[in-house]
């Protein structure tokens, strides 16, 4: 048996195992299974690998895809680069991290927001999730800038987006769990009347579907997508790894 699963601190929230578990089914893959880890520390890892040696491989998500980096043997070069990790190869005993977020989040956001309409992007947060944003909208081009409770540089704060400042962007990109389930009462705090139909507003949490950061979007009258496609398609990415 193949094992294959998730970490992070509180999976509640997470549909991998049923992605996982019906793909397997659908497509009579026999003798694999995919499970959810949850993990106090990210410590807890090591410990994880002696308790099921037959893992050939993970998904990591919040908060663990920055913190999870030091305790590996090897990064792909596209992880080294983003500076974050979303799955995990274990083969023969030594482990190797990858970012699918990377690979997910670019052939969506492509099919999303077209060509003739890009502009500038504002991407809200910092985390592990958030870079892999940052490394796509630079190879496709994108000029952006960073939003952040505890800004850095010249990243900025919530505070100074005020609805002049939403003209300059055409696109927002939420990567914080704000919104996610349980916590479905939470949202980013932007002047969200400002918003016109000529902007694009993405959520990377995609449960529940419709969080009140699109929800508010779409009532101003912006164009708006989830993080669903962009699980199907890293997970299809991971599932790839875990098998070349």
């Amino acid at each position: 048996m193949r094992k294959f699963g998730l970490i992070g601190k509180k999976l509640g929230h997470s549909f991998s195992k049923k992605y996982f578990s019906t793909k397997f089914e659908r497509e009579g893959i026999k003798e694999a299974s995919y499970d959810l880890y949850e993990l106090e520390e990210i410590g807890r890892l090591k410990d994880l690998f002696q308790r099921e040696p037959e893992l050939a491989g993970l998904n990591v998500t919040i908060p663990y895809k920055q913190d999870v980096i030091p305790l590996l043997d090897e990064l792909d070069e596209a992880a080294t680069k983003i500076g974050a990790v979303n799955t995990i190869k274990i083969e023969s005993g030594l482990t190797k991290g990858f970012n699918t977020d990377y690979i997910g989040f670019k052939a969506t956001l492509e099919e999303f927001y077209p060509a003739a309409d890009r502009g500038k992007a504002l991407v809200l947060g910092t985390g592990g999730a958030a870079k892999a944003v940052f490394a796509a909208l630079a190879d496709m081009q994108v000029s952006y800038s960073v939003v952040s409770r505890s800004p850095v540089g010249d990243e900025l704060r919530y505070e100074q987006i005020t609805p002049k400042l939403l003209q300059v962007f055409n696109l927002i990109i939420n990567t914080t769990p704000l919104g996610m389930a349980p916590n479905v009462d939470t949202f980013p705090v932007l002047p969200y009347t400002a918003l016109t139909n000529k902007h694009y507003a993405y959520d990377l949490v995609y449960n529940p579907e419709q969080t009140l950061f699109l929800e508010k979007c779409a009532s101003a009258g912006a164009k708006t997508m989830n993080g669903l496609p962009m699980l199907f398609a890293q997970a299809e990415a991971a599932w790839k790894i875990w098998n070349s």
